[in-house]
């Protein structure tokens, strides 16, 4: 963070003190030159989404810095809180350019520069909004994944320079995935955490985008500024006028499509449906175990998604159907398999909630068939059916047992 701050002071002492220095703090628009950097995914699970930032070099003096707003503080008072919550504080930052750029190319991630053709007034109002928006009361902002992050900061500050161009040729083109597909796609390099960032998001991951809105991903930025002209109807030009690879990827590549999880979640969850079966059969201790566990499992993930809902600002993760497949009531299910190993019926109760759940499950299904924007939770669907059809059948084989 000291940085950060020797940086602000730097170029704001340099545009205020010292007029007769050239340099991008004070350089005529006719001067600067304005770039897209863009930084391709890393290998740590917050770097997967990648990463920009805006050049403006001075042609006269050779000065060049980076323009980004991708600054935490792990330091941060509150910050696990605050992330949990959905209250995340970014900040924006800036550094010379082959000081930002270096750091990228030891990581072995992609470096690419796009030159803009912006005119001289346009250049040099970004230049004036980047100075004002780095200043201390300003260079702060709350961060969201999909909607206010590191790059659709970048995106709006350059509509803003061209006056609203590009928002208006980007939300008429439609974009080419949904938040859910990119998050798997991007994310699938860990599967674990792509499982749980999958689970965790609702209906809202699933609607229709369009390129401006998908243009939260840096990648997809740097894609579709390629297509755009800019101008006056009769002379438009393209808005990039030079891409340049000043380093490439030597990460692993994410795919270009998202993986489709609904067989392997639909394997996976016959194949804890048929070690309950046979558990139920052959070891009724592992039954009880296994049975458990899952009851477990899915009561913590039903409570998970009632916090992200209820208690958190993700809205993402808001009204997720994936609460009909795994509901914080099964804890109360959890005596149900330990009293099947000895033979004893299952409650009223249990029952109760059994049949509940079932019901829930149906009503998962039926969601599908409404129209508008549906949540796509096939993969999820397709792997709790079978098993809480399993452990229903299996506790009911109990209902009218005594114990010897």
């Amino acid at each position: 963070m000291t940085r950060f701050w020797q940086v602000c002071l730097a170029l704001l002492l340099a545009a205020a003190l010292c007029p007769a220095h050239a340099g991008v703090a004070n350089a005529p628009g006719a001067n600067l030159e304005v770039s897209l950097i863009t930084y391709g995914p890393g290998d740590t699970y917050w770097e997967r989404f990648g990463h920009d930032a805006i050049e403006l070099r001075d042609t006269v003096s050779g000065e060049a810095f980076n323009f980004n707003y991708g600054v935490f503080d792990f330091d941060e008072r509150g910050f696990l809180l605050n992330f949990a919550r959905g209250r995340m504080h970014y900040l924006m930052d800036a550094e010379p350019t082959g000081l930002d750029e270096s750091w990228y190319v030891q990581a072995g991630r992609s470096v690419t520069r796009q030159r803009l053709a912006l005119t001289p007034a346009q250049a040099a109002a970004l230049r004036d909004f980047l100075l004002w928006n780095l200043r201390p009361e300003n260079a702060r902002y709350d961060y969201d994944y999909y909607v206010d992050n590191c790059t659709t900061r970048v995106r709006d500050a350059l509509d803003r320079a061209l006056g609203g161009v590009l928002e208006a040729r980007l939300t008429a083109r439609p974009g080419g995935m949904t938040y859910r597909q990119q998050t798997v796609r991007l994310m699938s390099a860990q599967p674990w955490l792509m499982l749980l960032l999958d689970l965790g998001l609702g209906p809202y991951a699933d609607r229709p985008l369009n390129a401006w809105q998908e243009s939260f991903l840096p990648g997809v930025l740097e894609r579709e500024l390629a297509a755009v002209r800019v101008g006056d109807d009769g002379s438009t030009r393209p808005l990039v006028t030079a891409t340049d690879l000043l380093a490439p990827n030597r990460l692993d590549t994410p795919p270009a499509t998202a993986p489709d999880l609904r067989l392997p979640m639909a394997w996976a969850g016959l194949a804890l449906a048929a070690a309950l079966l046979l558990a139920r059969r052959f070891w009724p201790i592992g039954f009880a175990l296994l049975g458990s566990l899952y009851l477990v499992s899915a009561a913590v993930a039903g409570i998970g998604l009632l916090v992200l809902w209820l208690l958190t600002t993700h809205h993402a993760a808001w009204a997720n159907a994936n609460l009909l497949l795994f509901n914080p009531l099964a804890l109360a299910l959890l005596r149900s398999p330990w009293r099947a190993r000895r033979g004893l019926p299952t409650s009223r109760l249990a029952n109760a909630i059994m049949a509940m759940q079932l019901l829930a499950l149906l009503a998962a299904v039926l969601l599908h068939l409404l129209p508008g924007t549906v949540q796509q939770n096939q993969p999820w669907l397709l792997f709790a059916m079978p098993v809480w059809v399993a452990m229903a059948w299996s506790l009911r084989r109990f209902t009218g047992a005594r114990k010897p």
